[in-house]
């Protein structure tokens, strides 16, 4: 059972990744993302997830500065964008997210999404990145099996992670199958649906039995299922009840039920359509 905020789950590579991060998509650069990343790290998180798409490196590189947890305690990650992607740009795309965060190294760099084309290009310049140790882990999002097939076979290293929208409404259980089998660490961006799945009536039981939230329960059905979690809030009270997911455990029945509740429908994937 996973038992703190602290735990880790351990890349092929030997690289240890926090099972729960803060996102920072859509909070805004300057004073709200500050405060948001400070917040967390104050209250015991080490991964912060962001994207240059974000537009808010900055805010996470200056709360970083400003807190007072050793560089080598956090798992920074970020990703390029889709109009930076090739060989040359996704390179300068990197340095200029590094000069945004004020880092000397990231921890987790991912190809935001697979631009036909570009991908394998972009793929080249992540591995370059990593085996200058620039980078101590290099990944993908958004990606399927037939990109992670096409990619995977001319490539030297294996993406690490796939961060994919992933909650009860689209569990995408062939693709985790699948990643799990090639060694590759899923991640759930969107954990929530984007509040969607706040008043279902299934997930409010489950919470009434542990007297947890309904958010609460999400978070806990991801890290049970092996799937690294990353919850956005700009709110310290939510950045705290988000992370108070550690003293309870579903049972194998709960995690059935919640597992039921798939459509293969979510906010930026509708498999029912593909």
């Amino acid at each position: 059972m996973t038992k703190s905020l602290k735990d880790c789950t351990t890349l092929y590579n030997g690289v240890k990744m926090p099972w729960l991060g803060l996102g920072v998509y859509k909070a805004e650069q300057g004073q709200e993302v500050v405060k948001s990343v400070k917040s967390a790290l104050s209250n015991g998180y080490r991964s912060i997830d962001t994207a240059a798409f974000y537009e808010n490196e900055e805010g996470v590189g200056r709360a970083i500065k400003e807190s007072d947890v050793d560089r080598e305690e956090l798992f920074i990650t970020t990703k390029v964008w889709n109009l930076d992607q090739g060989y040359d740009s996704t390179i300068a795309a990197f340095e200029l997210s590094m000069r945004k965060l004020g880092l000397d190294y990231l921890d987790l760099y991912l190809i935001h999404w697979p631009i036909d084309g570009k991908y394998k290009e972009t793929w080249k310049a992540f591995e370059k990145l990593y085996n200058d140790g620039r980078v101590r882990a290099i990944g993908v999002s958004n990606f399927n099996i037939n990109h992670l097939e096409d990619l995977i076979a001319d490539s030297e290293i294996t993406p690490m992670v796939n961060q994919i929208e992933y909650h009860p409404c689209l569990i995408q259980s062939e693709l985790h199958e699948y990643c799990k089998r090639q060694s590759i660490q899923l991640e759930a961006w969107a954990p929530l649906m984007r509040g969607e799945l706040l008043d279902n009536q299934t997930l409010s039981e489950i919470g009434i039995k542990y007297n947890k939230s309904i958010t609460q329960v999400i978070l806990r059905w991801d890290i049970q299922n092996e799937v690294v979690t990353i919850p956005k809030s700009t709110k310290e009270h939510r950045i705290i009840e988000n992370a108070n997911i550690f003293d309870f455990e579903l049972t194998q029945e709960d995690m059935k039920k919640i597992n039921s509740l798939n459509e293969n429908r979510g906010i930026a994937v509708d498999l029912n359509n593909l």
